[in-house]
């Protein structure tokens, strides 16, 4: 009895390797998708500029993908320092200094400030910003992690410095 139950399972189990599930969906041939990161450099907010500074994405993203902004805020011991957009800058009294933002599309990002006295902010906080744009494909939009640290987002996503395009290089 021990030998033919032996046999049933092999047999069982011989049969079950070769078996197919029902065939997935046809794929898009020759088409991948890669996150990109982007370098806006020499960004001015002013006011003739409406404190807004427009790029324009060409190609367009796609649907699905996602967009992350991050500021350059510093050079810390050769490394530079980003965080996340928006960036909300506040008085001691905890009342709003002003606010780095952004709002995109499929073919353009717009960078603008908010705040009450923007013109009468120094300078320094206003001109010569320096953004990163991180495209991430829709694929991968269900990453959980803290995407505040732009160092882990750049490892999730396989990318290094050498990655990075200005905006010109882009288009």
């Amino acid at each position: 009895m021990k030998k033919i139950t032996f046999i049933l399972v092999l047999i069982g189990m011989i049969t079950l390797q070769s078996c197919e599930g029902p065939e997935g969906p046809p794929g898009r041939d020759g088409f991948t998708v890669e996150a990109e990161v982007i370098e806006v450099g020499n960004v001015n907010f002013t006011p003739q500029n409406n404190f807004e500074f427009q790029i324009f994405l060409n190609p367009p993203i796609l649907p699905a993908d996602k967009i992350l902004i991050y500021r350059l805020i510093d050079v810390d011991g050769g490394q530079d320092v980003w965080k996340l957009c928006p960036e909300y800058v506040f008085f001691n009294d905890g009342t709003l200094s002003h606010a780095y933002n952004y709002d995109f599309t499929r073919s353009d990002v717009l960078f603008y400030m908010e705040g009450f006295d923007l013109a009468g902010l120094s300078p320094a906080v206003r001109t010569n910003q320096i953004f990163r744009v991180v495209i991430i494909p829709g694929y991968g939009s269900n990453f959980r992690m803290d995407f505040s640290n732009y160092d882990q987002v750049m490892a999730m996503l396989g990318l290094s410095e050498a990655n990075v395009k200005p905006i010109e290089a882009r288009q």
